[in-house]
């Protein structure tokens, strides 16, 4: 496996609230992770760095994650945990009002892929050259173009289109979505919704299927074209390269 993440402020916010890593255990198994945190004073930052150190530290400390019932139980007991803590911080901290955060997951071992979130950061798999998105954003806009309501092109530029229906923080009881995925793909993409809001499925799939770079300079590339075109927002990235993925081959030599 070969990976790497990058996270940036953008153009318009003072600090960063995204956080994210890579963690790999015993077994050679990897979790990779993004948060995107929201509050003020810092409190976005505070949340997503709950969700990464604790989720981090737990994997890096396990023999293996055992088969897929195991790993389904063991995300969602411990995003459980992280939600009371960071409604505990939020209620002990009266300036971390509106405390919370987003979370985007995927687990890949040598028998599966699962992907798991909540909220509006996104996870893609690229596989044959296509990029395809696997998780479904908790939006209101989403839910309704999901019921009908909204076309996706309406859905596009609506004023509401960053309105959270889920979010860690935001209620006592919060359970992932969870998609098992077939694991034969050449890579896996996590993102927060700066990179999404700037950038389309498209314009991410050409960047990442440019034979001239290599994963960093994948991550760089993207990032700056999110800040080019405004960088309203944080944008953080998390990519991770299969061993037998074409793109391994083509940049094996990095």
């Amino acid at each position: 496996m070969k990976s790497f993440y990058l996270t940036d402020t953008g153009r318009v916010r003072s600090h960063n609230e995204d956080s994210v890593t890579i963690v790999k255990n015993a077994s050679g198994e990897h979790l990779m992770i993004v948060a995107d945190g929201m509050g003020g004073h810092r409190a976005g930052e505070i949340a997503s760095s709950m969700v990464v150190t604790h989720m981090g530290s737990r994997f890096s400390e396990l023999s293996t994650i055992g088969s897929k019932l195991d790993a389904s139980s063991w995300l969602n007991e411990n995003i459980g945990e992280i939600n009371t803590n960071i409604i505990k911080y939020a209620e002990e901290n009266p300036e971390a009002t509106g405390l919370g955060t987003t979370v985007v997951m995927a687990l890949l071992t040598k028998d599966f892929l699962i992907f798991a979130n909540i909220g509006d950061s996104s996870g893609f798999v690229l596989k044959n050259s296509k990029l395809h998105k696997i998780t479904k954003d908790h939006t209101l806009v989403n839910l309704l173009v999901e019921s009908g309501e909204l076309s996706a092109e309406e859905a596009e530029n609506h004023p509401k289109k960053n309105v959270l229906m889920r979010a860690l923080g935001a209620a006592e009881k919060q359970e992932l979505d969870i998609f098992d995925v077939d694991p034969n793909v050449d890579a896996v993409l996590l993102c927060s919704d700066g990179l999404t809001n700037m950038l389309t499925k498209e314009q991410i799939e050409k960047v990442l299927i440019d034979e001239e770079l290599n994963e960093e300079g994948k991550l760089i590339k993207l990032i700056k074209k999110c800040n080019a075109r405004g960088g309203t927002d944080n944008i953080t990235v998390a990519y991770l390269v299969k061993e037998g993925g074409i793109e391994w081959y083509k940049r094996g030599k990095k």
